[in-house]
């Protein structure tokens, strides 16, 4: 495995194996509802089920009543105290959070860092279904109700049987510098105005991950970028997106103004590595959850103070 700091990302971490075959079992969850090795993750409102602060809760389904949704995550990988290899995990979607009134629920935005290489894993996954399950309760042919199949990881259209597949949404995220090797950090409309991030956007169809590095950085910061190098990549299951990360450098041929576009991004700095580390009692820096922290700290040369987003 590579040594690099995005060889492990929080959210890239997973200690399961996803068992694609099993999910075409006609009666999956009535038999692993009957298995006593089963366990459930649990989620309700983008959160989940805790068992501690950095442990999920593995519910056994006798615990759970009524649930939305259920989906086949598959097997977990390695030894715990709480589901041995070979352990069945189900994701359960619930309505009512304040049903299981055991333990507390958290956002995998705030603990993704904090959790184990299996549970990060596992919550991830979970996560990112769950909100595909929720937004694609209609077909988008026919607007009938579609129903889950395939251990949950297909919904089907009932007028014409088509099978509809969960998406992701690829983003860009890149680290910009300067010819001193400063590094430019926006705040975003929908922040307080003293948080600041990476740029970031989605990649549009018939575009290469390339191209958007470049569209995106000209079109929320007015400059120019160029040598575009791919760093590594990280699930962001906030509904749906898999985020990519570059760093580019300021293209010198062309007359670089700051010019935030207004409606995204409000404000944009560059930052000195000296002048970043001294301003972090009053500048708020990405999670350590983000892949933005990462490429933030790879920049930087180590980590940068305490986890405040």
């Amino acid at each position: 495995m590579s040594s690099t700091p995005f060889a492990r990302l929080p959210l890239s971490r997973y200690e399961v194996d996803r068992d694609h075959l099993t999910r075409d079992r006609p009666d999956l969850f009535d038999e692993l509802w009957a298995d006593p090795a089963t366990r459930v993750v649990v989620v309700a409102g983008g959160e989940a089920l805790l068992a501690s602060a950095s442990a999920l809760a593995l519910l056994p389904p006798a615990a759970l009543g009524d649930v939305e949704e259920r989906i086949y995550l598959g097997r977990t990988t390695t030894e715990a105290a709480d589901a041995p290899a070979g352990t069945p995990i189900v994701a359960a979607m619930v309505a009512d959070a304040g049903a299981l009134t055991e333990g507390e629920w958290a956002d995998l935005r705030r603990i993704g860092a904090d959790l184990s290489d299996r549970d990060a894993g596992l919550l991830t996954e979970a996560l990112a279904m769950a909100h595909w399950h929720a937004s694609h309760r209609f077909s988008p042919v026919t607007g009938e109700p579609t129903t889950a199949g395939r251990g949950g990881w297909v919904r089907i259209d009932p007028v014409n049987g088509k099978e509809i597949f969960p998406r992701t949404d690829p983003a860009i995220i890149v680290g910009v510098t300067d010819a001193d090797d400063r590094l430019l950090l926006g705040s975003n409309a929908l922040w307080e105005s003293n948080r600041y991030s990476l740029l970031a956007g989605f990649v549009e169809p018939g575009e290469s991950l390339e191209a958007a590095v470049l569209r995106e950085v000209f079109e929320e910061s007015g400059i120019r970028v160029a040598d575009p190098v791919y760093l590594g990549s990280q699930p962001w299951p906030f509904p749906a997106s898999l985020m990519l990360g570059f760093r580019a450098r300021l293209d010198t041929e062309f007359e670089n103004v700051l010019t935030p576009d207004g409606a995204e991004i409000l404000d944009l700095r560059w930052f000195a590595r000296e002048e970043l580390g001294s301003s972090l009692d009053e500048v708020r820096l990405p999670g350590r959850t983000s892949i933005a922290r990462a490429i933030i700290e790879d920049w930087y040369g180590g980590p940068l103070g305490e986890d405040r987003w």
